[in-house]
């Protein structure tokens, strides 16, 4: 499982030092929410958390939905209704940006393996990275550009100033690749966030009006967005690392890697539309692109793995200063869970949100 958790990409930093309290069990109140063993590993992986954590969970069993909420409160776990409250998702953006590029690669108005150069009117340093190695994290760029200055930039909202002078003028002057393109995979939040402006530059629309036309509009998502005026009287404020809370992120050029919010009511009918052969612009973003079989395979942005034998799913997880989220599918046997939280991804058992998922997961097909 930590192999499973260390090739998954997320926005984050760092780790930082948490305390731990005796901390009561009250989800066992709830009847025919969850399992008891599930409600126990929502219990295990939460108590570590500060006071006023959340999380907001949606379980997928062979195509049927359930939602549990968690939160800690008093140095107790409760049972919370919020499966309508919206999260940042951190990464889990990048699913919609590919999921945009797969309707463009299936309307042929462009191609995977186009350089990127062919959709700039402008010079572009590397010529070599095609559209495909943005989308699998095969380009070779870094996880952050370098004329972005992360300890120069406040702590709080650390890519709010990189505006689209600052992206184009890395597509230009920078691109500076760690590895080949093509050759190796490199996680990459840049990579990403040129992939979503190329998207706005050749169809005229911006992020925002792409994802309402060619995904929140298709499968009903109505409290999805990148803009939190809208869905602000639903927001879960963020926490830090220290459990108080904190500014929302605005990842202004960079939105298409990290800038949408979110709730689990919506990210189960993105999930429920996977399961639906006829969603070919779905089924082309987990079409496997690049990687070993024995260890991880990537699709467009999905990550594919094998926790466990006879296992494959497609997951993806995510992280801002405030929240960390993941989403994890069982394709062949419509299973799914959703987690989104709270927690910051500077928090030292952020991970526990991963392992939460995956455990869930694990927990829909024992016996």
């Amino acid at each position: 499982m930590q192999r499973v958790l260390a090739i998954i990409g997320i926005f984050m930093f760092s780790y930082a030092n948490g305390q731990t309290k005796e901390v009561t069990n009250k989800l066992d109140l709830v009847k025919n929410k969850i399992t008891k063993k599930q409600s126990d590993l929502v219990f295990d992986k939460i108590k570590v958390f500060p006071e006023n954590t959340q999380v907001s969970i949606a379980v997928i069993k062979d195509g049927e939905v359930s939602y549990f909420g968690a939160k800690r409160i008093n140095d107790e776990v409760r049972y919370i209704n919020n499966s309508i409250n919206v999260f940042e998702i951190g990464s889990l953006t990048k699913l919609f940006t590919s999921t945009i590029l797969s309707n463009f690669v299936l309307d042929s108005k462009l191609k995977l393996n186009d350089p990127i150069q062919k959709y700039f009117n402008f010079p572009v340093k590397n010529k070599e990275i095609t559209i495909l190695q943005l989308a699998n994290h095969t380009a070779g760029l870094p996880k952050f550009p370098s004329n972005l200055d992360l300890e120069k930039a406040d702590q709080t909202n650390p890519i709010k100033a990189y505006d689209e002078s600052k992206l184009k003028e890395y597509i230009t002057e920078g691109l500076d690749t760690i590895t080949t393109p093509g050759t190796s995979y490199e996680y990459s939040n840049i990579g990403a966030g040129i992939l979503g402006y190329l998207l706005t530059q050749h169809s005229n629309l911006s992020y925002e009006a792409l994802l309402n036309k060619y995904i929140f509009s298709k499968y009903g998502m109505t409290n999805s967005t990148t803009n939190r005026q809208k869905i602000k009287k639903i927001l879960i404020k963020g926490l830090d690392k220290d459990g108080e809370i904190t500014a929302n992120w605005d990842l202004n050029a960079l939105v298409a890697a990290g800038g949408v919010l979110s709730n689990v009511e919506d990210l189960s009918k993105f999930a429920l539309a996977q399961f639906n052969e006829n969603n070919k612009e779905l089924a082309l973003t987990r079409v496997s692109t690049f990687g070993s079989s024995d260890e991880m395979e990537v699709g467009l942005a999905w990550k594919i793995i094998k926790p466990f034998s006879d296992f494959r799913w497609f997951a993806h997880n995510g992280g801002t200063g405030g929240y960390s989220s993941l989403i994890a599918l069982d394709i062949e046997k419509r299973n799914g869970v959703i987690v989104l939280s709270n927690v910051s991804t500077f928090n030292e058992k952020t991970r526990n949100i991963d392992f939460l998922c995956f455990e869930l997961m694990k927990s829909l097909v024992e016996k």
